[in-house]
């Protein structure tokens, strides 16, 4: 059979870097199995960036090898494979992955990205960029609810790519804008990379996914500012929408209350005689609807209030020293005599048991036997009370300690920060955003309540990755049946697609598990170890080191390949360094944005180029994600700056 050239050219290139390697190990005064670790390593390295498929190579080539370190021991070979594929699918972790990616396909097919990104660009109209913000937060919404990095770059390339070309925005800057906004669906939890690299590092998802909220709204909100400033300055490269594509158009019935779209919908709405053929159930439903943010505002401020003030009971213990009573405070009585009634008393003295000696006659009754001090008798009556009441007033006071305390300060930030936005909300709303509030609950609420739901049971602890993710799978199908695009056809496509995703990700752990025995069996890990703690870095220059490495490895390879090949390698040197695995996992999850922003294999790019109009040409994509790929960088060096950015949180829930 006739092989291709670029087969050809690859087995080539291969045969190569063995001749090279070869070399080199022939030249070294010893040669180890961990030399050959090294080899094999950088054979997958290279075979993956020739095209090769990543998780069979992975396999090939850790089945190989591992031959060679067992001397040709086929048995003990596919035990090996055996051993770690089973070890690897009996990860309970990995069928959440499904089950998101499931949610994804059907919220995809929901077709929601349309109205969301018309209401997104009619509520922010008045800003610079208008068109690019709203695309940054239809993408960051829509990329949190799918995790499809190629869904939400195609379909916001046919949506939001024509309406910015045709209103004169730059195309490096159009094109930047929904790569990057794409792209952050493999950061923002329900992260699929999350789930991956928890599996891989053996560090929680839950903890990962509440570590992971802040610095994605973090970078989406870099994105933001940056087409703000770039905007406000270079307004020919993003220019303000027109009178006439701000317009937002009344209903009929809206229509009869007032002529002016900019007028004060609350007195509008208020029944008089310039609205008495206005039917009683619009007004209601538009006054019900305006009320909405209020409700919601309060509903979820007081039961939060409640609950960051309460403290369980079972939660409050005191801790007293052995021998002291509870009855007695600051005297410091010791042992108490017990009860008289039911409890041990004197025997008595007529039975012939234990008694008091008898009294010398020649020594004063008053010096006879062990006495009080002096005083004590006629003091213990007056005292009593006092000291009886003085513990019932600390018993008070530990019991209300028990039952209530401050609200934190984060609470009484975010009380303020929405309050005063609810209150912008009543003071500003007039008839044309009151229907743009009624077009953002029928795209947006939705879709934020999704999210909200499946993060908020998770990260509080209320269901496993698990089942919050089968909860997702279950409220995408209601929501695409809730617009009418639950059928045969969605759910088959939805399940074909998530079936194809799904096995191509546990292969690749599958993959990942065989590569990485056998470079630990070969030495390779213990080699690399040994090689980076010979340079005696600091925790500072190691972090700099890895994440240099990633950042030079996202150009060649996918984020997956990444996690799967190279974590297993740093992954054993955070204990020597005294790195967090979590905060390392939120460094890298950051960091593996460029996979899909950096040249040649940016992925977004092509997903972008493939529904371009002609003239939007593959280095015009490129140079508009080269400025994101910096704001990408400067949240990493904030990350670890700011390290609480991602550690408050998980701090604050698993303390």
């Amino acid at each position: 059979m006739k092989l291709r050239k670029e087969l050809w050219f690859g087995l080539s290139f291969m045969a190569l870097i063995v001749v090279l390697a070869a070399g080199v190990l022939l030249s070294a005064d010893t040669i180890t199995q961990g030399h050959l670790g090294l080899l094999m390593l950088s054979l997958v390295v290279v075979a993956i960036m020739l095209g090769f498929p990543t998780a069979f190579t992975l396999m090939g080539m850790g089945m190989l090898f591992t031959w060679l370190a067992y001397e040709r021991d086929v048995t003990r070979t596919l035990d090996l494979m055996v051993q770690s594929a089973y070890k690897t699918m009996a990860n309970d972790v990995l069928i959440a992955i499904p089950l998101f990616v499931f949610m994804g396909y059907l919220v995809e097919r929901a077709n929601l990205i349309e109205s969301l990104f018309k209401s997104m660009h009619l509520a922010m109209a008045r800003l610079p960029g208008a068109l690019a913000v709203a695309t940054l937060v239809t993408c960051t919404i829509f990329a949190t609810a799918t995790g499809i990095v190629g869904a939400v770059v195609t379909l916001m390339g046919l949506l939001a790519l024509p309406a910015m070309l045709r209103a004169g925005y730059s195309v490096p800057l159009a094109a930047g804008a929904i790569t990057a906004g794409g792209c952050l669906g493999i950061l923002i939890p329900p992260s699929v990379l999350l789930i991956v690299y928890g599996a891989t590092a053996g560090v929680s998802v839950v903890q990962l996914y509440a570590g992971a909220f802040f610095p994605g709204l973090m970078l989406a909100s870099l994105y933001i500012v940056y087409v703000i400033i770039v905007a406000k300055l270079k307004p020919q490269w993003a220019p303000p929408l027109s009178a006439e594509e701000r317009r937002v158009h009344l209903p009929t019935l809206t229509q009869r209350l007032t002529t002016d779209p900019t007028a004060h919908a609350v007195l509008g709405l208020l029944k008089g005689r310039r609205n008495a053929d206005v039917p009683m159930s619009h007004l209601l439903r538009q006054i019900g609807l305006a009320a909405l943010p209020a409700l919601i505002f309060a509903a979820v401020m007081i039961p939060s209030y409640e609950a960051v003030t309460t403290v369980r009971a079972e939660a409050v213990y005191e801790i007293e020293e052995i021998g002291a009573s509870r009855s007695s405070t600051s005297e410091g009585g010791g042992l108490a005599e017990p009860p008289t009634e039911g409890g041990l008393a004197e025997p008595p003295s007529e039975s012939g048991g234990l008694a008091e000696p008898p009294a010398d006659p020649d020594v004063p009754e008053a010096a006879g036997g062990l006495q009080p001090p002096p005083g004590a008798e006629a003091d213990k009556p007056a005292d009593a009370p006092a000291a009886a009441s003085e513990a019932a007033t600390e018993a008070g006071a530990v019991d209300d300690a028990a039952t209530t305390q401050p609200a934190p300060t984060w609470w009484w930030v975010v009380f303020a920060v929405t309050g005063a936005l609810v209150t912008l909300f009543y003071l500003f709303l007039s008839f044309a955003r009151l229907e743009i509030f009624k077009m953002l609950l029928a795209s947006f609420f939705p879709l934020v309540l999704l999210i909200l739901s499946v993060l908020g049971s998770i990260v509080l602890g209320l269901a496993t990755p698990t089942e919050a993710a089968a909860m997702g799978a279950l409220g995408g199908m209601l929501l695409a049946a809730a617009y009418r695009r639950l059928n045969m056809a969605v759910l088959k496509e939805s399940v074909y697609l998530t079936a194809k995703t799904s096995a191509m990700v546990c292969w690749l752990f599958v993959g990942s598990a065989i590569f990485s025995a056998a470079f630990a069996l070969l030495g390779g890990q213990a080699l690399v170890e040994q090689w980076v703690l010979s340079m005696e870095l600091t925790k500072i220059e190691f972090l700099i080191m890895t994440q240099v490495i990633i950042f030079l490895l996202g150009w060649p390879l996918e984020w997956t390949e990444i996690i799967v090949i190279f974590m297993v390698i740093f992954i054993p040197l955070l204990a020597h360094f005294d790195v967090d695995p979590l905060f390392f996992g939120l460094l890298v999850a950051l960091n593996l944005q460029t996979a899909f922003l950096s040249p040649p294999v940016a992925m977004a790019a092509f997903y972008l180029k493939g529904v371009a109009p002609p003239h939007v040409t593959l280095n015009q994509i490129f140079l508009g994600m080269l400025p994101f790929m910096g704001i990408q960088i400067l949240a990493i060096v904030l990350l670890y700056m700011f390290p609480g950015i991602g550690l408050w949180l998980p701090q604050l829930l698993y303390k």
